[in-house]
């Protein structure tokens, strides 16, 4: 099992103790955050640092497909477009990931080979969650022994909802130590938790548990990623970066469509977390439809025209 960081070590001794201490974490101001994330939106860049935000952002991609209709020929299209997103120029950047089901992990390795583009396997009986955990962590292996460089699991909103946080602890850890040399994003469904006290702790025990991402969303709710629940997140692992010295990635997922909403998310992470996290190892968007507003918009400062959706391709 992965060690439990030190200063963490009591609390998750039992259920009571666990509980004890994320209910001791401090209550979230619901209106001081949301105003927050409001002021920090409507921050403005000039021409150049939006040219480099969007290359960025480009960069942050976990490029996903998770329909019950996926082929291997739409994942092998969506690999192509992973590694060379405008097929036009050659200098854009690739994306983070390419993130699919168990099934296709082998199909998505192949298909961006030798690229340095990850491949991303949900797992743990996605997106519900609803399976025994020989089960979660037989499809945890499957992804694994596939090549899946990255596992991004659900926890069990229902143990957590009814307090029964041990439970969800301990099946952080198993899956984590099913993963092996693969990193690990912890999703929590922020849609489902309700509040954003049940967000700071989701935060706080994902990361106690051995997470390598904390991730806003499935995409597969109502309510996915929000500048407030991210702001949130971004609290949550700086302030676990402060305690402990260990660093921890965030990904909102879900429901960020535009270059402008992007960089919104990017200004967050500047002003809240830091410059350590501006970079795809520690800092990913769950969106698709985002590359082809951002491709869109890095041709148009290239071009001076805005050459519309026609010019990337339909996924």
């Amino acid at each position: 099992m992965p060690n439990t960081p030190p200063p963490f070590t009591d609390a998750t001794a039992s259920n009571h103790a666990l509980r004890a201490f994320l209910h001791g974490l401090p209550g979230v101001d619901a209106v001081g955050l949301e105003a927050r994330a409001a002021a920090l939106g409507t921050r403005s860049i000039k021409t150049t640092a939006k040219a480099y935000a969007i290359d960025l952002a480009i960069s942050m991609i976990d490029l996903t497909t998770l329909e019950g209709a996926d082929t291997p020929g739409k994942v092998r299209s969506l690999g192509a477009k992973a590694v060379h997103p405008d097929p036009t120029d050659r200098e854009t950047p690739r994306t983070a990931a390419l993130c699919v089901y168990p099934d296709m992990v082998a199909t998505a390795k192949a298909a961006v080979a030798g690229s340095g583009v990850k491949v991303a396997s949900v797992a743990t009986a996605f997106p519900a969650g609803r399976a025994a955990l020989d089960v979660k962590l037989a499809d945890v292996q499957d992804a694994v022994e596939a090549g899946a460089d990255e596992v991004d699991m659900v926890i069990d909103r229902g143990a957590f909802l009814s307090g029964r946080y041990l439970k969800v602890y301990e099946e952080i850890r198993a899956v984590k130590e099913a993963c092996g040399a693969a990193r690990l994003k912890v999703i929590f469904e922020t849609g489902e938790l309700s509040t954003y006290d049940n967000i700071r702790r989701a935060s706080w025990l994902g990361m106690i548990a051995g997470a390598d991402f904390i991730k806003t969303s499935t995409g597969k709710v109502g309510v996915n990623a929000t500048p407030a629940n991210t702001l949130l997140m971004l609290q949550a692992v700086r302030d676990f970066r402060e305690q402990t010295g260990v660093q921890i990635g965030v990904k909102p997922a879900g429901g960020i469509r535009t270059s402008k909403d992007a960089v919104k998310f990017l200004v967050l992470v500047n002003e809240t977390a830091g410059q350590d996290w501006l970079d795809n190892h520690w800092f990913r968007f769950g969106a698709s439809s985002l590359l082809n507003d951002l491709l869109m918009q890095r041709q148009k400062l290239a071009t001076g025209r805005y050459s519309g959706p026609d010019y990337v391709t339909v996924d």
